[in-house]
């Protein structure tokens, strides 16, 4: 018997990654297209007074083992928050099983084998089709975190390490190498400006913001993503015509936008395809 049949949503989130760079196109016009949506759909609730305040800089490395993980739907990531250009607070380790199948992601049992706290997240992301612009396709996560200095000690880097952590691998991890590693040697930052709330009624206010993921270093731009979500804590929170006005919303950013979306795209997909020879992954 799986141990999660009917998962218990958490989060629901509308996304949209546009490629990093368009030519002839200016980041301005992008807002300006974007406004325009806005300003015709939900009323805005709260605005962000500056593109300065409350910009998040998160630093995420991802680890592979080969494509073993990514074409198993398994994400594993170190994040670190900066904040001011210095690290706040101590490091998270993340890992998420990210699948179209609703059940399938319900089923897998992402907790890990530590002694300390730990959070398990069960989320629903809503995407642009893979192919045509004006429809939506769903990925669901079960993930998990937690603080690194929650995780025993030792090489976390190792694949007996990590499969002792979390046992959900040990079926992705089955490679000739020894241990993971950065995928493509990449180090991603993301900044993420919170923009404000959108309120589709009957209670349902979703925040929305726009992140940029590029790579640490040489600061070259990988994809930029606008988002909205609502978190709630059981299924009856969201009511069927609020649900209904945030999808027509996010068909509508669509084709307002239509230039800048990258179809059949994910960012975490983005970074695996730095050098060319793309996995095989069920996103």
């Amino acid at each position: 018997m799986p141990l999660l049949l009917h998962p218990k949503l958490s989060q629901l989130q509308f996304s949209s990654s546009a490629p990093a760079r368009q030519p002839g196109k200016s980041s301005s016009s992008f807002f300006r297209s974007r406004s325009a949506t806005l300003t015709h759909e939900p009323p805005i609730t709260g605005r962000s007074n500056s593109f300065f305040p409350g910009v998040n800089e998160p630093v995420i490395r991802t680890y592979t083992a080969g494509f073993s993980l990514y074409n198993n739907a398994f994400i594993l990531r170190r994040r670190i928050r900066y904040e001011d250009g210095f690290p706040a607070g101590e490091p998270e380790i993340v890992c998420k099983f990210r699948h179209p199948e609703m059940q399938r992601a319900a089923e897998m049992d992402v907790r890990p084998q530590i002694a300390g706290e730990y959070v398990v997240k069960f989320k629903a992301e809503a995407l642009p089709l893979k192919d045509e612009v004006g429809g939506y396709r769903l990925l669901f996560s079960h993930n998990v975190e937690f603080g690194l200095s929650q995780a025993p000690e030792g090489d976390r880097t190792s694949m007996h390490t990590l499969t002792r952590i979390f046992p959900c691998l040990a079926s992705a991890l089955k490679t000739d190498a020894d241990r993971v590693e950065l995928v493509n040697q990449t180090i991603v930052e993301e900044v993420l400006q919170d923009l404000g709330t959108l309120d589709f009624g009957t209670g349902m206010a979703a925040k929305f913001n726009v992140a940029i993921w590029r790579e640490r270093g040489m600061h070259r731009p990988l994809a930029g993503e606008f988002a909205f979500q609502v978190k709630f804590k059981q299924r009856d929170d969201l009511h069927e015509k609020a649900l209904d006005r945030a999808k027509r919303f996010f068909v509508a950013l669509q084709q307002s936008g239509r230039d800048w979306l990258s179809l059949g795209t994910t960012k975490t997909g983005i970074v695996y395809q730095l050098k060319g020879n793309p996995p095989q992954a069920h996103e």
